[in-house]
């Protein structure tokens, strides 16, 4: 009787959902006609965004038009809107961490329908494309990302104006605005019953985190990871090092301030780099780390998330390493000094090319039981042991950005991988991560650390710019 009681309970809340979501969306009423609504607006890069009142076209063949009711900031929507390191789109709508319900749909959607609850996601699935049906990537050719695209694909068109001025679209979300309309391939249909002011953030940021460790990294039980850049997509990857068993999490961030927040998430250990004059991750780990993840972006960190995976082959006879870049000691020596020799997975999750490097290089590497030497061309007498520190990038660089390292730490067998949204197909596999937060073995309130209502999205801007905020969640309804 209790089982029924728990599944007629189930069928309620899920219908008093769909008839909200209908009366909230005006579905019945609203399909094939233009809807008014409020957008945040960024006319010009660095400018505060402006509520407009926008009109948005209804939706066209594979589209959908969703109302959106929380949405969040995510530091790539303030990357696009400063417009330093990429190319200026304006006027736009940012925006593409959100939660929302399908209002109406257009030609050819049969997957969703009005009063579904839905994530858009800035990259899609079409399910036909070679990548879509392989099972090794996630990166759609037909709704891969293109920040530089403000239009829909179907038509090459915007579906938002004001008086008649197209106002381009952002990723294919553009979620700052009451409504938006979304290619079928970039949503994730999920639980009605999951609280979207929640799972709005696993839309982008901690799924691309979360994932860029259980799914590309993939440390085993007991091992050492480094995590470069604290931020919410760097907090999110410690989090899946702890989840996956890791034994101890170095955390690596220009901001000290970081590491208590950071604790709560699994980091073990805090390394600022400004306080060393010298690579410190391989001293730290007897050699490297086993997996790094590097979520900055800079091509420097990248290296160091390379070359601080394990590195004991100094050990085993080598006389002389030759790196072409000199960093007066950076920090990947100093994690291979704390981790005896190198991490066994870095993620770096900031951008920076600096954190890059030192994510690649902070991880084991092979070693030689003999003598090795580096002279342009190396030889070696001895018994080869297999390498297997793995560095993955995350953070989003300048669009200059170059990443270089010395050629020698690919063949010591270490392993450099990039990541797009956490290698998540959005619509097959988000689902199962939302279950994963339902069923309490994932926890999403920790990242949230602030809200505010519609009116005052600028005050998110300030928070995540003055490093206040994980997350903060704007809520569309006041």
């Amino acid at each position: 009787m209790q089982r029924l009681s728990e599944e007629m309970q189930t069928l309620l809340n899920l219908g008093v959902t769909r008839l909200a979501a209908v009366e909230e969306g005006k579905m019945s009423n609203t399909a094939d006609q233009v809807i008014r609504c409020k957008a945040a607006v960024a006319w010009e890069a660095g400018k505060p965004l402006v509520i407009e009142e926008v009109e948005v076209a209804p939706p066209q063949k594979m589209e959908v038009r969703v109302k959106i009711l929380y949405t969040s900031l995510c530091h790539t929507d303030v990357y696009f809107w400063e417009a330093k390191g990429q190319n200026p789109v304006f006027p736009r709508i940012l925006g593409h961490e959100a939660g929302g319900i399908v209002e109406s749909v257009g030609e050819g959607v049969t997957d969703l329908a009005p009063g579904d609850h839905v994530l858009p996601v800035f990259t899609g699935e079409c399910k036909e494309c070679a990548h879509c049906k392989s099972e090794e990537s996630n990166m759609c050719d037909l709704l891969r990302i293109n920040p530089d695209r403000g239009v829909m694909i179907h038509d090459q068109k915007s579906r938002f104006s004001i008086n008649g001025k197209p106002i381009f679209h952002f990723v294919g979300t553009s979620t700052f605005s009451e409504y938006t309309v979304v290619h079928v391939g970039c949503l994730a249909k999920i639980d009605p019953l999951a609280p979207l002011d929640k799972v709005c953030v696993l839309s982008c940021g901690i799924s691309t985190g979360f994932g860029a460790t259980v799914n590309v990294a993939k440390p085993t039980k007991g091992s050492t990871v480094a995590v470069f850049g604290l931020g919410a997509v760097g907090l999110a990857a410690a989090e899946g090092a702890k989840v996956s068993g890791a034994s101890r999490v170095i955390g690596v961030d220009l901001n000290s301030n970081r590491y208590e927040q950071a604790k709560k998430f699994g980091v073990t250990e805090f390394v600022n780099p400004k306080d060393y004059n010298k690579p410190v991750i391989a001293e730290m780990t007897n050699g490297g780390v086993d997996r790094s993840v590097e979520c900055t972006g800079s091509t420097e960190a990248v290296i160091s998330a390379f070359e601080c995976v394990h590195d004991v082959s100094k050990k085993f006879g080598v006389t002389e390493f030759v790196n072409p870049k000199d960093y007066n000691k950076p920090v990947q020596e100093v994690i291979a000094e704390m981790t005896n020799g190198g991490v066994d997975r870095s993620v770096e999750c900031t951008g920076s090319t600096e954190a890059m490097i030192s994510a690649f290089e902070c991880v084991h590497d092979v070693c030689f039981v003999g003598i090795y030497l580096l002279i342009g061309v190396w030889d070696s007498i001895g018994v080869l042991k297999e390498g297997w520190g793995v560095a993955v990038l995350v953070g989003v660089p300048h669009k200059d950005a170059v990443f270089r390292t010395h050629p020698v730490n690919f063949l010591n067998e270490r392993t450099l991988k990039g990541t797009m949204f956490g290698n998540y197909k959005p619509r097959s596999d988000i689902p199962s991560v939302v279950e994963k937060y339902m069923n309490k073995k994932l926890e999403l309130e920790k990242f949230i650390t602030h809200q505010v209502p519609f009116s005052e999205i600028n005050k998110a801007f300030d928070y995540l710019l003055k490093e206040e905020s994980i997350r903060c969640i704007i809520k569309m309804e006041e």
